[in-house]
């Protein structure tokens, strides 16, 4: 399984943490607009290349993406992540419930119905993008779908991050995949030019990547990997999540539904409804 980082197609728009609301906003309509052209229509076969890659090499891929969808004015982005299957096909596509502080001048929000864990021949995989995986009931949903492999695509590198990914593998005995965008100076594009004066003066490295692989129980596996563009290798053993839920399995003998229940509104949310 190839897994890749929060919108890795066309690209996470990281200047929004450096553009000043109300001030630069002829910049950030330009960016935008550009974003628009670039996202991903996954209904219309924009990722077909990739779903053939895939098939041609029989591996499954998880990769972030922005979407837009042609419904509900196709205007609005996504923060989205696939999960395409060995045979080539999109077997899952879920969209960021809650996007992060200026993230939400970008995209719209996720609904859950795309809150679901995927059978798949490596196991039972489920994603969650980013800081959504700081929402305790959001990762309940997956341990209670039993996942097996959790995968955690971000463009967060900070020094707490690994340590929630660790965090998570030992609440959820499961295998936790953390994907991190490792973002250069010579990764911008060349237009528009004031982009790259957001960042004038800085190190070579806007964002250094943090991406590990996390094994039940919460020990390192494989990473981080920081300050440098490359591949991680793990490997998984599925097995190793039943021995660790023995003792701990917080969605089925350690909870407690006679206190504690959660809902889920699985339902896809809709602004209009043509009858």
């Amino acid at each position: 399984m190839l897994v890749f980082p929060e919108c890795h197609v066309p690209g996470y728009p990281a200047w929004i943490w450096r553009l000043r609301p109300g001030t630069d906003m002829a910049l950030s309509g330009n960016l935008h607009a550009r974003m628009l052209r670039e996202a991903v229509d996954v209904e219309h076969g924009d990722l077909d290349p990739l779903c053939q890659a895939a098939r041609e090499h029989r591996v499954s891929v998880v990769c972030g993406i922005q979407e837009r969808p042609r419904h509900a004015s196709s205007s609005t982005l996504y923060n989205s992540v696939v999960l395409i299957g060995e045979d080539g096909r999109i077997r899952h596509c879920h969209r960021k419930l809650m996007p992060t502080n200026p993230e939400r001048m970008v995209w719209g929000f996720g609904d859950g119905s795309t809150l679901k864990v995927i059978d798949t021949p490596l196991g039972r995989v489920g994603m969650l993008i980013c800081w959504e995986n700081y929402m305790p009931l959001a990762r309940y949903a997956l341990y209670a779908q039993g996942v097996e492999i959790y995968v955690a695509p971000t463009y967060d590198s900070s020094e707490g991050w690994v340590g929630s990914l660790r965090h998570i593998a030992r609440e959820g005995r499961c295998w936790v995949v953390g994907a991190t965008a490792a973002l250069s100076h010579a990764d911008l594009p060349a237009e528009p030019a004031e982009l790259a004066a957001l960042y004038a003066g800085q190190e070579t490295w806007i964002n250094q990547g943090s991406s590990a692989v996390v094994a039940p129980g919460g020990a390192l596996a494989a990473g981080p990997m920081q300050g440098e563009h490359g591949l991680l290798y793990a490997e998984i053993d599925r097995e190793e999540v039943a021995i660790a839920r023995r003792s701990l399995d917080v969605a089925g003998h350690y909870a407690r539904p006679d206190v504690f229940t959660l809902h889920v509104d699985t339902r896809v949310q809709s602004p209009v409804s043509f009858e």
